[in-house]
Order: C-alpha cells, then sequence, then structure tokens
C-alpha cells in the first residue's frame, strides 16, 4: 500500500514498523526523504513529530506524580501564580483589539491540562479567530520557533491569554501540554528537555529523540514537503521555519509539539506502554498508573461514542470498534502536525507507526495503514 502510495505521488516517502508481541516484523523506508537532492527515506531516518510529544510530555507529568509532588486536580496556579488571574473570555472589539473576561468558575487543574479541558487556546491554528489575534498580540509562540525563546517565556505570556470557557466544562486542543513542560521543569529542577532526556530517552535507549538534533544527525532529519503543480517540493517559511529542529536558538522546549525521533524510538515508548511502564529492564510508570492514564477523563466531552481522552492519549471506545479499522477497545493514539499518526492496541499487542513529513496535501495512508494491520492478524 505505501509503495503504491509513493509510485501515484500520494506521498513523497514514509518510514512504516509494526510490533507484535513485542516483536518488530516490519520496519520499512519507502520513496524519498528530500525532493531537490532525491535522498531517499531510510529506517532510521529523524521526524519532527510535533504532537506526538504530547503523549511524552504527560508522561513525564505522571511520573512526577507517581512520586507524590502533587495530586493531579491541584490548581496550576499553586505553581505558576500568573494563572491566578486568567478569565474566561466575554467580548473581543475587532477594532482595538481589547478584550474582557469574566472570572473563572473553579481554577485550571494538572488534569485539566492533561486532558485538554482548561479552555487554554492554540493561538496560530486555534479554531477561533479572536483567539489567534490574541495570542499573537500577547506574543505566544505557538508550536516551533528558531528566536531566542523559552518554555517559561511563553508560558507566562499565555497566562495572560483568556480562556475559551470555563476549565473542565469542553474539549478545546490547546497549548496545555507546554504549560505542563515548565511545569515539570518547576518540579524537577531540571531542563525540561534534561529531565526528558535522563528519565524517559535514556532509560529506553530513545537514541534519537530529542527537541534539537546535533549537527551529525542533521542529515537524517527528513525535510517537509508539499505539492507545487504536482510535484513534492520542500515546504517554505511560514510563520515557523521548517529546519527548526537544526538551526536557530535551540531554546524553546515545547511540551505540545517540540520532539523529533524516528520510528523506531516512538515504537519503545508505545511498548513500554503496552508493556505496563517498563521496557527492556528499565521502569518509567507504575502499571496502576497506567491504568489512570487509560481511563475516560473527559467523559463525552471528545470523541463522542468512538472515544475518550485519557491522561495522554485518545482512547478507542465500543463505538470505535463498531466502527471499524481502528482496534479493539482500548486501543491509544494520536498523531502529529507534520502527518504523522500512531497505535497500539493492548488486546492485540500490536503497535503501529507511521511517519510522513507532509503538509498542506490530502492522502489516506493513515486510515489504511491501520485497517491493513489489523485485518492482517492471523492466530
Amino acid at each position: 500500500m505505501l509503495d503504491d502510495a509513493v509510485q501515484s505521488n500520494e506521498i513523497p516517502g514514509a518510514v512504516a514498523l509494526i510490533a507484535r508481541r513485542g516483536k518488530v516484523v516490519l520496519h520499512k523506508a519507502y520513496g524519498t526523504a528530500d525532493p531537490e537532492t532525491g535522498v531517499p527515506m531510510q529506517s532510521d531516518s529523524i521526524f519532527r513529530i510535533a504532537s506526538q510529544t504530547k503523549a511524552i510530555t504527560s508522561t513525564a507529568v505522571m511520573m512526577l506524580w507517581e512520586e507524590g509532588h502533587f495530586q493531579l486536580d491541584d490548581p496550576i496556579e499553586r505553581w505558576i501564580p500568573a494563572f491566578k488571574s486568567t478569565g474566561v473570555l466575554k467580548s473581543y472589539d475587532e477594532t482595538t483589539g481589547h478584550w474582557t473576561t469574566e472570572p473563572v468558575k473553579q481554577p485550571i487543574t494538572i488534569r485539566h491540562l492533561l486532558t485538554h479541558t482548561s479552555g487554554l487556546g492554540y493561538g496560530v491554528i486555534d479554531g477561533d479567530e479572536r483567539m489567534k489575534k490574541i495570542y499573537q498580540q500577547l506574543g505566544v509562540t505557538d508550536l516551533f520557533t528558531t528566536e531566542p525563546v523559552t518554555i517559561k517565556q511563553s508560558v507566562m505570556k499565555l497566562a495572560k491569554c483568556p480562556l475559551h470557557h470555563h476549565p473542565g466544562e469542553r474539549f478545546t486542543y490547546s497549548e496545555g501540554l507546554d504549560v505542563l513542560g515548565y511545569f515539570v521543569e518547576i518540579i524537577s529542577g531540571m531542563s525540561f528537555a534534561d529531565f526528558l532526556h535522563e528519565r524517559i530517552f535514556e532509560p529506553l535507549g530513545m537514541k534519537d529523540t530529542g527537541f534539537y538534533l546535533p549537527t551529525s544527525k542533521n542529515e537524517r532529519l527528513v525535510k517537509v514537503q508539499t505539492k507545487k503543480d504536482d510535484q513534492w517540493v520542500r515546504y517554505p517559511v511560514t510563520f515557523y521555519d521548517p529546519d527548526y529542529p537544526i538551526k536557530g536558538a535551540r531554546s524553546f522546549y515545547s511540551g505540545g509539539a517540540g520532539l523529533s525521533s524516528t520510528a523506531k524510538d516512538y515504537a519503545i515508548f508505545l511498548q513500554m506502554y503496552l508493556n505496563g511502564g517498563s521496557y527492556n529492564g528499565q521502569r518509567i510508570l507504575s502499571r496502576s498508573t497506567i491504568a489512570t492514564i487509560m481511563q475516560n477523563q473527559t467523559g463525552r466531552l471528545f470523541g463522542g461514542e468512538e472515544k475518550f481522552h485519557g491522561l495522554a492519549f485518545g482512547v478507542l471506545r465500543e463505538g470505535g470498534v463498531a466502527k471499524g479499522g481502528l482496534g479493539s477497545v482500548g486501543t491509544f493514539d494520536w498523531g502529529g502536525y507534520f502527518n504523522t499518526q500512531y497505535f497500539a492496541d493492548p488486546q492485540e499487542e500490536i503497535v503501529g507507526v507511521l511517519m510522513k513529513q507532509t503538509q498542506g496535501i490530502s492522502e489516506e495512508t493513515a486510515w489504511k495503514y491501520r485497517l491493513l494491520i489489523h485485518q492482517a492478524i492471523d492466530d
């Protein structure tokens, strides 16, 4: 299927990895990694994983939680006092750029930030044009940057932004995981990058995962691609520079979107979850903590009858199984801004990772990949 997608010009290239019962059964590269040089994709090519960062950030938070540093329903303002003055957007004047707010009914908690129910928004990719303008006015750094910005600086600006709604009332995809990246720094006393490296990546052997690449790995970073006149070209600089993992200030440790990784590294991370919190003799989380992470934390606020949001992932309900092609009840998943996808099915003990790097196109490999993996089960 992926060979066909490359040959038909549906995608420029991809790396696929499938594991069953802890064993890799497919790890293969397809197509090209750079349209200008024609360099072929490699199985160890490095991808910007964007929102696949979120589950890793959530894992870091839950590691600190199970050590007893805080409770999930503690207000974030206890550690970041700037959020004490956060209110819900009441009105916005398009002419002056002035807005008014009303007081929140309850403070934003750590659980709200983990589950995208805090009311925070997502700036440049927000669905509300008013929020896009407000975030820009306040100088919030969304997603990626090559500028000399720290996560603390951006979170302090984010705390001044009005909320979409009262905390806990709705699901609104947000920069809450960026707030939690800074929260990890506060609790641990380490930079967020160092915490992830020392507590997650190094123990698990995720050697190619991080916010910024060493020079020795620059050539392995896949170019973001889009189509122009039906030909693949490098995606241009827009509100971000696509080369952010290898150039610039290298100081913005975004908990919501900043990491780069490989298919193998991310599969290891997912296998750790399927193993009940450990991998290759290294325990990252307890089984009981993973059970909490996988519970329904959002009621019917997210996913309708098909799925719910836990504390790190979207999780499949019976309605999702009935839809077909998504996996068993309890399958957890997410994806990234640059067209990367993953899922892990605990019942079938399957991990599926599909890495691509495209923008501004529509294609169908993600759902086909997942469906074909499940239909191939024969035991």
